[in-house]
């Protein structure tokens, strides 16, 4: 049974450019515009009419943008939730100026050895990692560590646990990695890797969506009983100003918004092919936590009641309910 029938969550991209090159990712290799204020200003207007709740900012390196926090600033005026994920490169020398504009602010970290982690994202941003920590917490902030769970790091997460998030108060968020395109993951996560990760959800100030793990056992989305709905329960507007459809991974389709995101995405051809989510070939097999999580949210089923002890677990931790049901 359908609960929410309008989008909830908008995957802006600010720019595909980022300053890491992680092995599990290929979104830093595309050449990349920046997207323009007021193309932000007006989508926003429209994303608010249409529903939209939470409003992601993200790249690519989201923070590379110079005007980032000018865009967490708008969408908090209009009552958005926001969220940015970053690898904390930049992050200590930004970090005054986001202040208080991100509800859900994320540091990427993926192991507790510097060189470790480093090798994975291509870059040295350990140290960074843990510079942000420090000056976010400074600044009366209240950022998570978000740990991509892989099978070469799965020892690692109890260590970034225990070493980092515990002695810092912070929020583990635990990713499963997913397949997606030619990117080479390393394969989906064991059912063994998967049922420690269950286990490890329970813990105090650990976010893991259970519905991950049993959409993972289950073979992820298929496409005669999709549970994926990413084009009706998100958007997502591309650095060249563009709707995506159905999701970013996918991209079958770009639309030039042209300054009437609301008119766009209501219009029949989109929603001809929004209705395919979830249904194309391609689809089979997806487990895009990006796409599943707002799917999760919007249909009653197994996934929806998976998914709500840990979703409340989040939002009581961040206290984000209050703005969630304005």
């Amino acid at each position: 049974m359908r609960l929410i029938r309008k989008p909830v969550l908008c995957n802006y991209y600010v720019t595909y450019r980022c300053n890491a090159s992680c092995h599990f990712c290929d979104i830093w290799e595309k050449p990349s515009p920046y997207i323009n204020k007021a193309d932000v200003k007006q989508n926003l207007k429209d994303l608010k009419r249409l529903g939209v709740k939470v409003i992601d900012f993200t790249g690519g390196e989201p923070l590379l943008h110079n005007e980032i926090h000018d865009f967490l600033m708008m969408a908090k005026e209009i009552g958005f939730i926001t969220t940015l994920t970053t690898n904390g490169l930049l992050y200590p020398k930004k970090a005054d100026k986001l202040k208080g504009m991100v509800d859900m602010l994320h540091f990427s970290l993926d192991f507790a050895d510097a060189q470790q982690h480093d090798e994975v994202r291509g870059v040295g941003c350990f140290d960074f990692v843990m510079k942000s920590i420090e000056v976010a917490k400074k600044l009366g902030e209240k950022p998570d560590v978000l740990f991509t769970a892989m099978n070469e790091n799965i020892e690692e997460l109890e260590k970034v646990y225990e070493s980092i998030c515990l002695p810092n108060d912070l929020v583990l968020i635990v990713n499963p990695i997913f397949d997606y395109n030619a990117v080479e993951t390393g394969g989906g996560l064991t059912n063994d890797n998967l049922n420690y990760l269950t286990r490890m959800g329970k813990k105090k100030n650990i976010y893991l969506n259970e519905a991950f793990i049993e959409l993972r056992k289950n073979g992820g989305n298929h496409v005669t009983d999709p549970v994926c709905k990413a084009a009706s329960s998100s958007l997502v507007i591309s650095p060249k100003n563009e709707l995506v459809l159905p999701c970013y991974h996918l991209g079958k389709k770009q639309y030039p918004i042209n300054g009437d995101l609301f008119t766009l995405y209501k219009s029949d051809e989109v929603q001809n092919l929004a209705a395919l989510e979830g249904r194309l070939p391609e689809c089979e097999g997806c487990a895009i936590n990006c796409y599943m999580q707002p799917s999760f949210a919007v249909e009653i089923n197994q996934y929806f009641w998976k998914a709500l002890p840990s979703t409340i677990k989040y939002n009581r931790l961040k206290g984000t309910w209050k703005n969630i049901f304005q």
